[in-house]
């Protein structure tokens, strides 16, 4: 990773409203939401990007909103505070869009494109795109996802030499298991990159790594919820950006 990605945006977050219109011909009858405005906010211990610590291991505030439309299309935008070093500065915005569904019986396809702005770093040389695309699906009691992130060579992905664009691959896997008669669910995630993103890009050359988390979430209170993961991956430790850790997280939805 640039040593960086993903985060943003402090402190307030917008969510919780929908919209919806009332038929002409059903009196008093309301007619489906066309448009759903959600959204989260959340403090975490560590930001964490596919492993790699975007905060400098030190707590992170979060927060979103996503406003889809009944027929699957959506847009987005979440950020983090970060510490990556005057390149990116103290803040990351995602901005993203795309199309979710179910595409045959049990299988639910979500694909589109992802912006990745630092609005007080240095524009231009941060910034870059990555379209997404996954499938999840029930397998038993398992919720299963499978997806992958491609961003082809920008200015902000550039070679370990740093003279010329570098493109980056992303695959990975999630698995979620709810807990019967309990608020709890217990989660696995590994990933893959390859390219100008891999955790040890900029140590010592190697364009690929693994990154890997086991925790659990539970809910506690209406939208409050809480989660424990233990993150791990592959390469030498710098500093607290790639170090093994625990990370807690207290999320609000709306």
């Amino acid at each position: 990773m640039l040593l960086s990605v993903r985060g943003v945006v402090a402190a307030s977050l917008l969510a919780g409203t929908a919209l919806s219109a009332t038929s002409a011909f059903a009196q008093d009858a309301e007619a489906p939401k066309e448009i759903t405005i959600t959204g989260s906010a959340a403090l975490t211990s560590d930001y964490r990007f596919r492993g790699v610590s975007q905060s400098g291991g030190d707590i992170a505030i979060q927060g979103g909103i996503t406003v889809s439309h009944a027929s699957g299309f959506y847009i987005a935008t979440w950020g983090s505070s970060i510490d990556l070093g005057s390149t990116y500065g103290s803040t990351e915005l995602d901005i993203f869009g795309g199309w979710t569904g179910e595409v045959t019986p049990g299988v639910t396809l979500d694909a589109g494109l992802l912006y990745y702005a630092y609005p007080n770093g240095h524009v231009g040389s941060a910034e870059f795109f990555e379209p997404y695309a996954s499938v999840s699906g029930q397998v038993g009691p398992a919720k299963v996802k499978v997806g992958a992130n491609y961003a082809w060579k920008q200015t902000a992905l550039p070679n370990f030499a740093g003279t010329a664009k570098h493109d980056n691959l992303y695959v990975y896997s999630n698995v979620d298991i709810g807990i019967p008669n309990t608020p709890l669910t217990v989660s696995g995630h590994v990933g893959y990159t390859d390219g100008a993103l891999a955790p040890c890009y900029y140590c010592n050359a190697d364009k690929t790594g693994i990154d890997w988390s086991i925790g659990a979430s539970a809910t506690v209170y209406g939208p409050l919820s809480v989660s424990l993961s233990y993150v791990g991956v592959s390469g030498p430790s710098i500093d607290s950006y790639t170090d093994d850790t625990v990370v807690a997280t207290l999320t609000a939805a709306f």
